[in-house]
């Protein structure tokens, strides 16, 4: 192994195993910390996807920990941690204090976090983290019902969750090159160690700072920060020349789209979904709760309606009605009820013969699978920047999709089922 990456969340796991095979890797993504290295599969980069983003800081920092001993007990060369790339956080964590951790056990002075991701419109400049054309604290991530970003300014969002000091990488001195942009990190750990939040707006950036950090130990970032990590080790002699895609065989069967997200991107591709036809099932969390919806009712609606065509069930609504559900409920509570309840209903579809199934939303990704016992899964290709197809290596035989909620564009669901066709 030459790379082991450390996912906080399981669409962003898939995320930057994608980035990583379509640069020539051959990757596997484990669910799960890994129980030791010798569980580890053979593969030039594993990436470990836990469900860190939002439980507490201290047990992220565990988990992280023990999946960094993981891959580097199975030869990693090189420790990736990656986050989303609109910096999903609170002032608590778990960003800062999970790349604190990692650096102390790494026993690095210096190391990168950067988010940006300009495939689907993530820039960094001046420190500043951009959503398109709209800064962060500008964008829909202000209403995220669980890290709700209304601080743009990555330098004072990380220092308020660290100990360690947080500095500038400019975009002029990125613009600069590799060897420039390493001697700026080198600069702001002099004194002490130093997190550098790096600036880039461009692919090229982004291969700017993954050359700056050959050979060292610790980066962070979103998905694009892998962008340039395959050609150091084939600069290095470690990695074999790029060659074609492996072959993608999705397992014939009935189709299906789950969807936990309440992102503007996963309520605008849920509309589209129901305007072409696609039969749907709202989910009401308050139900729920009362015991009045079970996934028996959800089941007994979408059994007889599974064919060719894909039904769909979503607890996706808008931020007024999340935030009501949350006032009654309880913030985590009301988001654990519907997890529990997707991945129920995505257990009993798999036995209803769903063997293609698009899921959205990070937390629903990680509460399916494990509901399907899936512990690995095989990356396949791409439907939109930053999501896989995905085969399941273990557990349901099925084909996957596991969506940020961020990502995809508006017809997503139906695009990414006609892919399989």
């Amino acid at each position: 192994m030459l790379l082991g990456v450390i996912a906080d969340d399981l669409t962003g796991a898939t995320d930057v195993a994608l980035m990583l095979a379509r640069e020539g890797m051959r990757v596997v993504q484990t669910v799960g910390v890994p129980a030791g290295s010798e569980s580890l599969p053979e593969a030039d980069a594993v990436v470990v996807s836990m469900k860190s983003r939002t439980n507490p800081a201290a047990e992220a920092v565990e988990w992280s920990l023990a999946a960094c001993d993981a891959l580097l007990g199975a030869g990693a060369r090189q420790i990736l941690f990656k986050y989303c790339s609109t910096f999903d956080s609170t002032d608590e964590g778990n960003i800062g204090p999970v790349a604190e951790a990692l650096m102390e056990r790494l026993g690095v002075r210096w190391t990168v976090a950067c988010p940006a991701f300009p495939a689907n419109g993530r820039s960094v400049y001046q420190g500043h983290l951009f959503v398109g054309a709209q800064l962060l604290s500008d964008s829909p991530m202000k209403d995220h019902p669980l890290t709700p970003m209304r601080d743009s300014n990555l330098v004072r969002v990380l220092q308020r969750q660290t100990q360690v000091k947080v500095g500038l990488v400019p975009f002029a001195t990125v613009e600069q090159g590799a060897a420039a942009t390493r001697r700026a990190f080198e600069a702001l750990a002099a004194d002490a160690p130093c997190i550098g939040v790096a600036d880039a707006i461009t692919d090229g950036h982004l291969r700017i700072l993954g050359e700056a950090f050959a050979g060292e130990k610790l980066l962070t970032g979103g998905s694009g920060i892998a962008l340039g990590l395959p050609d150091n080790f084939r600069r290095a002699g470690l990695l074999e020349p790029k060659g074609p895609p492996r072959p993608f065989h999705a397992p014939a069967g009935k189709t299906a789209i789950l969807a936990g997200s309440c992102s503007a991107a996963t309520r605008g591709q849920v509309a589209h979904a129901i305007h072409a036809g696609v039969e749907s099932f709202a989910l009401d969390p308050l139900a729920i709760a009362e015991g009045r919806l079970t996934p028996d009712h959800v089941l007994n609606w979408a059994t007889p309606r599974l064919g060719a065509r894909p039904i769909l069930v979503y607890s996706t609504a808008e931020p007024e009605s999340v935030r009501s559900a949350q006032d009654k409920l309880g913030r985590d509570a009301a988001g654990a009820l519907v997890e529990r309840m997707l991945a129920e209903v995505a257990q009993g579809l798999v036995s209803a013969g769903v063997t293609r199934m698009v899921v959205a939303g990070g937390e629903t990704s990680g509460a399916v699978v494990g509901a399907l016992g899936v512990s690995m899964l095989e990356i396949g290709p791409e439907i939109d920047p930053g999501v896989p197809w995905t085969l399941a290596a273990d557990g349901a035989h099925i084909a996957l999709a596991l969506k940020s909620g961020n990502f995809g564009g508006p017809d997503f669901f139906t695009k990414a089922l006609a892919m399989l066709d």
